[in-house]
């Protein structure tokens, strides 16, 4: 009896230990076996490839050989590129599919919709496919909107500038050869010169505002930055209209809160305002009036000095106030070449704002006028010395910065430590 019961506990330890040698054996196996996760990390990529395509700024994507995606980047999610798991852009997808087949690389653009944005423009990548190692296909994806954009304002900017330098260097070569053929009529002579002088300014000012449109681009207006008083900007661009103004019978007058100061290049400011005071005497109608009144604001980063021009021309329509800082966009193209305008005024002033830190709206009514508001950071605040930081709108959100009829400049001039409105006859 006690033989038996020695036997089978015997027999019961030799099981319970071949059991524990199986599970540790199945354990082990289950450790080194591979998971569905592990598939699609750095474990099966080759040595060193994730260290490279998480520094590239292209977007990539890894497919293996059953064109599931095993690596990709956040660049890919975002583009679209990648949805559940799966490459979902059918020409890469074959590009990839045929990559493997004959591991030859391949390159193609392509235009793809814009997902959830809502929006009809396409988005231009250029996809290049390679193989990588013996069974994964390597996906670099470059997204090219950007410099699409750039190339075709660059093309707009050539065609342009093209063509408004062929309308007065056409209209001097033809008045010459009028000059020429009335040389035996002192009159007609004298009409043709004078037609030849008004179209030799209007290229040298087509010119001019092409070279400063240049330079406020590529220049850094701090290097040569100062504090700027306000008053003497606003003096400048009176006087620079004085002419303009006095011919037409506008009354001009400058009001507002005294001693302001912005912190910038000076020659920039000064052609930024002028631009748009002469824009205002331009095309106000004889016998109105042109306002300029500056204050300070409070922001976010820093007080700003809103300096505002208003008129009372015929106003600018909505579909226009959208394209007005485009240059050589004119609201009113007859109007613009008989004041000599060359439609890149309000986009000088456009950039001469953006690079100090500030910005410059329209508000304007058809038949009321239009107020153009320069804003800039106020000089002596962190704002004042960062160009980065941008402007903000009025408290209800208006591009002006919420002035209403009754508070524009021209009806709300202050004269206190402000020497008197100047008033042209």
């Amino acid at each position: 009896m006690d033989a038996a019961v020695a036997a089978a506990a015997a027999i019961a330890g030799l099981c319970t230990g071949v059991i524990a040698m199986l599970a540790f054996r199945w354990s082990e196996r289950d450790q080194s076996r591979p998971t569905r996760s592990s598939l699609h990390t750095d474990a099966v990529l080759p040595p060193g490839v994730d260290t490279v395509l998480s520094v590239l700024r292209s977007s990539a994507v890894v497919l293996d050989e059953g064109d599931a995606v095993v690596k990709a980047s956040s660049a890919a999610y975002a583009l679209g590129l990648v949805r559940g798991g799966k490459l979902a852009v059918e020409p890469m997808l074959q590009m990839a599919r045929d990559t493997r087949r004959d591991g030859e690389i391949r390159q193609v653009e392509l235009d793809l919709p814009r997902r959830g944005t809502g929006r009809g423009d396409a988005l231009a990548v250029s996809a290049r496919v390679a193989p990588l190692g013996s069974r994964l296909v390597l996906l670099l994806v470059e997204d090219l909107t950007e410099a699409r954009r750039i190339e075709a304002v660059r093309r707009d900017f050539v065609a342009n500038v093209s063509h408004e330098l062929k309308t007065p260097v056409g209209a001097l070569s033809l008045l010459s050869e009028a000059v020429m053929d009335a040389s035996d009529d002192p009159e007609a002579v004298t009409r043709f010169a004078g037609r030849m002088q008004t179209e030799a300014t209007r290229l040298t000012n087509l010119v001019q505002e092409l070279i400063d449109l240049s330079r406020v681009q590529n220049d850094d207006p701090l290097e040569d930055a100062e504090p700027v008083r306000v008053d003497e900007l606003v003096a400048e661009a009176i006087d620079r209209c004085r002419h303009q103004a006095g011919t037409k019978q506008i009354t001009m007058a400058a009001g507002g809160t005294a001693d302001l100061h912005v912190w910038g290049n000076r020659g920039q400011l000064a052609a930024a305002l002028g631009n748009l005071v002469e824009n205002a005497v331009n095309y106000s109608p004889a016998r109105t009036r042109v306002g300029i009144a500056a204050r300070r604001i409070a922001a976010p980063g820093g007080a700003l000095i809103e300096i505002a021009v208003t008129d009372q021309g015929i106003g600018i329509s909505e579909k226009d106030r959208e394209r007005v800082f485009e240059r050589f966009y004119r609201v009113d193209p007859a109007r613009s070449r008989a004041t000599g305008g060359t439609g890149l005024g309000l986009a000088i002033v456009k950039h001469v704002a953006a690079s100090h830190g500030g910005e410059v709206t329209v508000w304007s009514s058809e038949g009321q006028g239009s107020t153009f508001t320069l804003r800039l950071p106020e000089a002596g605040t962190p704002r004042g010395r960062d160009r980065s930081a941008n402007a903000r709108t009025g408290p209800d959100g208006r591009p002006d910065g919420g002035l209403d009829d009754e508070d524009r400049p021209y009806e709300t001039f202050t004269t206190e430590h402000l020497p008197a409105p100047e008033v042209l006859p």
